[in-house]
């Protein structure tokens, strides 16, 4: 197993020094989803939620939350994204909303932790628009799917 490159020699937690490290484009993918009931759904997709228009708030929210990845996560860079998309489809057969979030930049790190939290934060928006009508929905399925850029390469889900 490889060493934690967040603690240095006497073990103690620090951010890792990416001074040196040349900048390339870099992008990660993330995705998770919402399972709920069918009518909680439904009231999503008819844009009737009383605190307004779910999708359109929740994608929004998921871009803002990407851009704060580094006040959130300790050790994280803070980034300049070049690029942050988040899109919410709704899947009828999993009465769920899925949610993919791509960042992209030209820089010495990568990203993955902003994707991963543009997702996290677009579900946690979602629950908080409809937890009213609606406190068994599930967040699940948060994960990294793609990664590319760096010294490490490419990386994508099996």
């Amino acid at each position: 197993m490889s060493k934690f490159t967040h603690f240095d020699d006497k073990g103690a937690p620090h951010m890792v020094d990416v001074g040196n490290k040349p900048a390339t484009t870099r992008v990660a993918v993330a995705k998770g989803c919402v399972m709920m009931q069918p009518e909680t759904l439904a009231m999503i997709e008819d844009g009737t939620a009383k605190k307004g228009d779910v999708m359109g708030i929740a994608q929004l929210a998921g871009i803002m939350g990407a851009k704060q990845t580094a006040s959130l996560i300790p050790l994280c860079h803070p980034l300049g994204l070049d690029h942050v998309a988040v899109e919410l489809t709704i899947n009828h057969d999993r009465n769920a909303v899925d949610i993919t979030a791509t960042c992209r930049l030209s820089g010495q790190t990568g990203v993955e932790m902003e994707a991963l939290t543009a997702v996290s934060v677009t579900a946690l928006t979602i629950y908080d628009m409809c937890k009213s009508v609606d406190r068994g929905m599930q967040i699940a399925d948060i994960r990294l799917t793609h990664k590319s850029g760096g010294k490490s390469g490419q990386y994508d889900a099996p």
